[in-house]
């Protein structure tokens, strides 16, 4: 019976032994030996199980050229993979950017030398020209974050006359090309028929992507940037403003919507436009497409194509665009189109009809304000949408039209500055703009991140945020000569402007070549006095941004100004009304010259003006920091070398920036620019050359902007009660009409 048990046992024993060893999967060695977690235990060091199928096609791009990766893709997959819009379809800043190299010089641009025997087009030219013109460009690629190829990427449809070709070998042949790091590449047309792919022909690597007609499937969000289709006629700089000159309300037109434009037969972007006929009635709304473009286009047409020609020759394209409330966008053979563009110049809210578009700088602009997003197999209902929209949505998103095409797309200029400052966002993201600095007038590229991150320290958002500026002034006296006399104006001047109830504190900017006066010197006042000595002596140091200034508003004083202290409480007083502007005494025209075809200066006395000068102006601070780190060095180089025009400069900024005239307020008539002595250094007023060199800068500084920013005013504000026969005691600023 023992031997019966200890037979069974053994069985037992021997069968467990069996089925471990099976299950166990081998004996103890080199192979099962494990690592040590950070918990102590022991983990073996085995493979993770192979799962056939389904995420095999999930693996990485590295291994897309192994047989085995190849048997489970389709050929379009296949096509994909090798294209080099997919081979970077993961990067984002934080895996494909290097931000060292912004750290070092802040964010610099490097512009590759323009190789000889390469062609480059206009619109590229235009690019280059504006990178290489902005404040960001260096001409040292040691000291640069963002790279800019000089080869002409702009048109990669091998079927175009300026297509590059060899772009492969020539890009990877580039000494600082590395993989494309830290690469900025402009794009506008991609692929080519049939299919109109988004390929470039070549790799580019880890390089950034500023396309036009980029779809939402191969855009990635917060590396690369879409920018807007635009023609080669495009304005380099400057370009013109919006066509909407005034508001009607209600704010209908002739046409409910139009579109005007070529009806392709087959292929890619035939849906939406084949099928506009079915909501085209010819009265409010008029659809239009014709066959006939193309060498060929006979011997394709179809039944339809004699008529929709016949109809098409009807209309006028640019009386419809600015006659129709809305302007339908359909894409064309690629996702953007020409119509965009032109609809938001023209104040015709654009519907837009391109499924997978990723729209222009979709980063940072609210689109919903400005248009109307369709969808192209919802064709039928877009005349019932667009006519369901309330009067006040529309003319809301008809001055959103103006201001965004105004901001960021009237110019070749705008376009790659919004490019580039979207980039400079991402890189510096702790002063990185808020939405409504984007969505807001003046927008994005007139309001500096750098200066403040609080949007009330800005001029132009105190409305939006229910705040008004602060009660104070700092006023900043230019002082050029030497202090030698106890009459001298300038010491009137702080006397006058000291006894103002809005005064907080008086700098004097001492930019003359001799050591500044001793305290005892300065009249003594209620308010502190602070000396500054102008950086280097020159004119643009009077607008630099001192950190002495705490108050919103300075007031601008030459030392020659004469004004009295109720002028300048009247003048503060109207400013806090337009913090946004010029407020000021001395006035200015321009006019154009038909006979020289450039612009004039006028210093004559009558009611039409366009500037007001800053030797008796107030204005917000943050204009003297947008003059410093705006404004291209070559204007402000020009204005120290002619010790002039400074003041004309500032008005060019402040009405680029504002799109309004300054204001004038009331002045004594008598008020001359008091001529000083001719050997002093202020003597410019009586140079014969002043005039002459006013002109030369008018003429150079228009070139920079490109166009006059500059408008015309007759707007005078006067006290309450001015000049009316009533008794002196019921006027607040009595004093003005003694003067």
């Amino acid at each position: 019976m023992q031997a019966k048990k200890r037979y069974l046992i053994s069985l037992l024993t021997g069968a467990f032994l069996v089925l471990l060893f099976y299950f166990g999967g081998g004996v103890p060695g080199p192979a099962a030996t494990g690592s040590r977690s950070r918990h102590g235990y022991s983990r073996p060091e085995q493979p993770w199980p192979h799962f056939s199928d389904p995420l095999q096609h999930l693996s990485p791009w590295d291994h897309s050229d192994t047989e085995e990766y190849n048997v489970h893709i389709s050929p379009r997959q296949k096509r994909d993979v090798n294209s080099s819009v997919y081979k970077g379809k993961r990067c984002r800043m934080q895996s494909c950017f290097d931000f060292s190299l912004c750290q070092r010089n802040g964010f610099k641009v490097y512009v590759y030398p323009q190789q000889k025997g390469e062609k480059i087009s206009e619109s590229y030219q235009n690019i280059l020209s504006t990178v290489e013109g902005s404040r960001f460009y260096t001409s040292d690629p040691g000291q640069a974050c963002l790279f800019v190829l000089s080869l002409d990427t702009l048109d990669r449809d091998q079927l175009s006359p300026q297509y590059v070709h060899n772009l492969k070998t020539k890009v990877q042949s580039l000494p600082l090309w590395n993989n494309g790091r830290n690469h900025l590449i402009f794009n506008l047309y991609s692929g080519t028929w049939p299919d109109y792919t988004e390929d470039l022909g070549f790799d580019i690597g880890q390089a950034m992507l500023a396309k036009a007609s980029i779809s939402t499937e191969n855009f990635r969000p917060n590396f690369d940037v879409s920018i807007p289709l635009f023609s080669k006629e495009h304005p380099r700089t400057g370009g013109d403003r919006g066509y909407l000159k005034y508001n009607t309300i209600p704010p209908f037109r002739k046409y409910m919507l139009v579109f005007k434009g070529k009806r392709y037969l087959t292929g890619i972007g035939s849906d939406a436009r084949n099928a506009l006929y079915h909501v085209h009635n010819a009265e409010d709304v008029v659809l239009l497409t014709t066959c006939k473009h193309g060498k060929d286009w006979q011997k394709h047409k179809d039944a339809r194509c004699d008529k929709d020609n016949a109809e098409y020759d009807k209309y006028d394209y640019r009386e419809m665009l600015h006659n129709s409330t809305f302007c339908l966008v359909p894409r064309g053979r690629r996702l953007g189109s020409f119509r965009f563009l032109e609809a938001l110049q023209a104040a015709c809210v654009p519907v837009m009809l391109s499924n997978g578009w990723e729209l222009p700088f979709s980063e940072v602009i609210d689109w919903n304000t400005a248009a109307v997003i369709g969808d192209e197999r919802l064709l039928l209902q877009i005349p019932s949408t667009v006519h369901s929209i309330h009067q006040d949505k529309i003319l809301a998103l008809r001055q959103q039209t103006q201001f965004l095409w105004e901001a960021y797309f009237s110019s070749v200029e705008k376009i790659v500055l919004t490019t580039l400052e979207i980039i400079q966002d991402r890189v510096l993201q702790q002063t990185s703009r808020s939405n409504l600095m984007w969505n807001s007038h003046p927008g994005g590229l007139f309001t500096l991140p750098q200066y403040s991150s609080y949007l009330g320290d800005f001029p132009f958002f105190y409305s939006k945020l229910g705040i008004k500026p602060n009660p104070k002034f700092t006023a900043v006296i230019h002082a050029v000569t030497p202090l030698v006399s106890q009459s001298q104006p300038i010491l009137k001047l702080l006397v006058s402007v000291a006894r103002s109830q809005y005064c907080a504190q008086i700098i004097v900017l001492w930019n003359c070549d001799k050591p500044l006066p001793a305290k005892h010197r300065w009249p003594a006042t209620s308010v502190p006095i602070i000396v500054i000595e102008g950086e280097n002596k020159v004119m643009s140091s009077r607008f630099q941004p001192y950190d002495s200034i705490i108050s919103d508003a300075v007031l601008s004083l030459d030392e020659d100004t004469v004004l009295s202290t109720t002028e300048v409480d009247f003048a503060f007083t109207v400013w806090q009304s337009f913090p946004e502007r010029i407020v000021g005494y001395p006035a200015r025209s321009h006019f154009w010259d038909n006979n020289k075809e450039r612009w004039g200066y006028t210093s004559k006395w009558t009611n039409d003006y366009s500037m007001v000068l800053t030797g008796a102006a107030i204005y917000h601070r943050y204009y003297h920091f947008l003059y410093t780190n705006f404004l291209p060095n070559s204007l402000k180089s020009m204005v120290d070398q002619l010790a002039n025009c400074e003041d004309i400069l500032m008005n060019f900024l402040v009405s680029a920036v504002t799109k309004l005239p300054p204001i004038k307020v009331t002045q004594k008539k008598q008020y001359k620019e008091t001529m000083m002595a001719q050997s002093s250094r202020a003597s410019r007023w009586a140079d014969p050359d002043h005039f002459a060199q006013r002109q030369t800068c008018m003429n150079k500084f228009a070139s920079w902007f490109g166009g006059m920013p500059l408008v015309h005013s007759q707007m005078r504000l006067d006290p309450v009660l001015f000049k009316d026969q009533v008794s002196i005691l019921r006027k607040k600023y009595r004093e003005i009409e003694r003067l």
